[in-house]
Parts: structure tokens; C-alpha cells; sequence
């Protein structure tokens, strides 16, 4: 065994076994029956184990390939080596099975002999791009340019050796050595753009992506015309104004602009409230003082004022209606001297057959006289 790329270790010269299914109108892939069982040497050949089904209710298949049974097989030309294989047989399905004696290449090795076949030439992919471009007279939609990417759908970088299968029916390109060294590792021969079988023998290096390969080394994506020509998708550089912010002007009307102002509104009005000062006399001896004037506080609006829309603070004080003051002198002393008619009979009228009711009772103490 010799050690391969990868760190593995593998046999370079392998015996291998192939099975197909046995018609001969068509090159066959590998291909399984079912409940197969192969025996080498009287020892059982461990089988590829089953692919994933694409879909629900399909049946599961083991994926066709070739099978190393190397490590079975005596290496000897002096004694001999027995393969028993079985399956269970299917009606009209049949068979063939073949052993090969094969040596393993390398991804560099298969990319060297696919250089050495040389490049196709432009002109094969500018007569591709024609009959793509040309427009179908029963087609209401008519295709002027095609637009191809010069990045690599394996890797997401961009192309170095442009590669694609003749099988193929797209103009889009793979990296060859991305492809070969995929393949290397689990052998698929996918193409990564249309999903379909692209063996080794069938790849080809594109020439005209060569030429615009060296010609454009700083674009990655290009437009093909009708007539075959293409010109690069360079994307557009948008001119990115960085607007200064505006710094909004603060008028002198603005709150921000003036702190709020104190003022009394017989200054700003220059109107002077009339103000009646209310002495009340008392005939008792103690005389109290009179109320202290309260100034009522109040926010209105200051017309005429530059700071037009601000609430001022306006000491004011309070609206009392005016009250005509009373004379003393003009206040009756007693019952008898008040205007309105008052008729009360005689003391002496007064029935004295009330017992017991002294009206000198009625009279305060300091109003009596002894």
C-alpha cells in the first residue's frame, strides 16, 4: 500500500469489481441488483452502504460504483482466487460482471492529462453563444445578452482554469482542479451548474474564457452580445454624498433660546391695578389689624413681549369690588332711634299679672344702675 493525498493509505494497483446491467445499445453505469452478496476467497465483501432516496416513497439504492476488492484478493500469480457472487433475480433484468486491474491517479495527475488534450477553440463557445442569442420567430421573448460569472460555483473564487463538460449545455465555466480534487475524494462526476453526469473524458478546457480570463483580471462578471463579443459588468460606483447635518438656527421666540423671565404685569402692561384698602372699626376696645394684601400668582401670556409664545410668571394682586365705607355716626344706638317704624306697646301698658318676671333682668350688669 502507499500513502495517497489526504493521508490515507491505499493500494495503487487495485483490483476491482464491476457490475452493470447487460445491454449493449448503450455505454451502462455501475449498477447493483438487489440482495446482492459477494464472497472473495470464501470471506464476505463488505457493500457500499445506501444512498439517501430524493424523495419519499422511492426505493433505497446503493450508489453505483466500482468495488476494491484488493484486500481479498491473493496476490499471486501461484494460487488461484474464487469471487462467488449471488442476487436475487429479477424478470427481464440481467446481469454482467467484469474484474479489472486498474491504477489510481491522482487530481494532479488527471489535470495534467486534461491540459495535454488541449484547449477547445474559442470560436466553438462564440457559435454556442450565437444560437443561444438567436431569436426564435415562434418565441414572443426574445434573449439579447447573456450574462456569465467568472467565479468558480465550487470554491466562490474566481476562475483559474475554466472547465465545463461537452454534455453540457451552459456557457457557465468550473475550476478543473477544484472539480478533480472533489472528485478525488468521493468520486460524483456531477457538474456543480447543471446537475448532470460529467465524466473525466467528457471535459474540456474552454478557450475563449482564457482569453477573457487573461484580458479582465479585475471583473468578475461579463455580458455576451448576439454577434458572440462581451463586454465586462463592472459595477456602477455610486458617488456616496455625506450630507453635513444641518445645524437647526434657534430663533430668539425658541423656549431654548431665553430663559423664562420673572416679571410683574404692571411692568410689562405698565397698567396700575387700583387696589381699595378695607378698614373695618370695631367698637370693642382690642383692634385687630387688618389682612395682609395676598398677590395672586397666575401664567398668562405677555403681548408685545419679544419672547412671543412664553409663559412669563406675573405676580398680581387680587380684584376685590369696591365697597362703599360705613360711618359710625350714621349706625342707630338703640331700637327706638331706627328709621324703619318699630310699634311696641308701654312698659307701663304691660300686664302685671305676669308673676315673677323681673325685666330688670334683661338689662347687662354693667348697664344697671343700684
Amino acid at each position: 500500500r502507499d500513502f495517497l493525498p489526504g493521508g490515507r493509505r491505499d493500494y495503487t494497483v487495485q483490483v476491482q469489481l464491476r457490475l452493470c446491467l447487460a445491454e449493449t445499445s448503450c455505454p451502462q453505469e455501475d449498477n447493483y441488483p438487489n440482495s446482492l452478496c459477494i464472497k472473495v476467497n470464501g470471506k464476505l465483501f463488505p457493500l457500499p452502504g445506501y444512498a439517501p432516496p430524493p424523495k419519499n416513497g422511492i426505493e433505497q439504492k446503493r450508489p453505483g460504483r466500482p468495488l476494491n476488492i484488493t484486500s481479498l484478493v491473493r496476490l499471486s500469480s501461484a494460487v488461484p482466487n474464487q469471487i462467488s457472487i449471488s442476487w436475487a433475480s429479477e424478470i427481464g433484468k440481467n446481469y454482467s460482471m467484469s474484474v479489472y486491474l486498474v491504477r489510481q491517479l491522482t487530481s494532479a495527475m488527471l489535470l495534467q492529462r486534461l491540459k495535454m488534450k488541449g484547449i477547445r477553440n474559442p470560436d466553438h463557445s462564440r457559435a454556442l453563444i450565437k444560437e443561444k442569442l438567436t431569436a426564435d420567430p415562434d418565441s414572443e421573448i426574445a434573449t439579447t445578452s447573456l450574462r456569465v460569472s467568472l467565479m468558480c460555483p465550487l470554491g466562490k473564487m474566481r476562475l483559474t482554469i475554466p472547465c465545463r463538460a461537452v454534455t453540457c449545455t451552459h456557457l457557465q465555466c468550473f475550476d478543473a482542479a477544484l472539480y478533480l480534487q472533489m472528485n478525488e475524494k468521493k468520486p460524483t462526476w456531477i457538474c456543480p451548474v447543471c446537475d448532470k453526469k460529467a465524466a473525466y473524458e467528457s471535459l474540456i478546457l474552454d478557450g475563449l474564457f482564457m482569453e477573457i480570463l487573461n484580458e479582465c483580471s479585475d471583473v468578475d462578471e461579463i455580458k455576451f452580445q448576439e454577434d458572440g463579443s462581451w463586454c465586462p459588468m463592472r459595477p456602477k460606483k455610486e458617488a456616496v454624498k455625506v450630507s453635513s447635518p444641518q445645524c437647526t438656527k434657534i430663533e430668539s421666540s425658541s423656549v431654548v433660546s431665553k430663559p423664562c423671565s420673572v416679571t410683574v404685569a404692571s411692568e410689562v402692561n405698565k397698567k396700575k391695578v387700583d387696589v381699595i384698602d378695607l378698614t373695618i372699626e370695631s367698637s370693642s376696645d382690642e383692634e385687630e389689624d387688618p389682612p395682609a394684601k395676598r398677590k395672586c400668582i397666575f401664567m398668562s401670556e405677555i403681548h408685545g413681549s419679544p419672547t412671543k409664545g412664553v409663559l412669563m410668571y406675573q405676580p398680581s394682586t387680587a380684584r376685590v369690588p369696591s365697597v362703599t365705607t360705613v360711618d359710625a355716626a350714621a349706625i342707630p344706638p338703640s331700637l327706638t332711634d331706627y328709621p324703619v317704624p318699630f310699634h311696641h306697646p308701654p312698659i307701663s301698658s304691660i300686664s302685671s299679672d305676669l308673676p315673677g318676671l323681673n325685666f330688670l333682668s334683661l338689662i347687662p350688669a354693667d348697664s344697671q344702675v343700684c
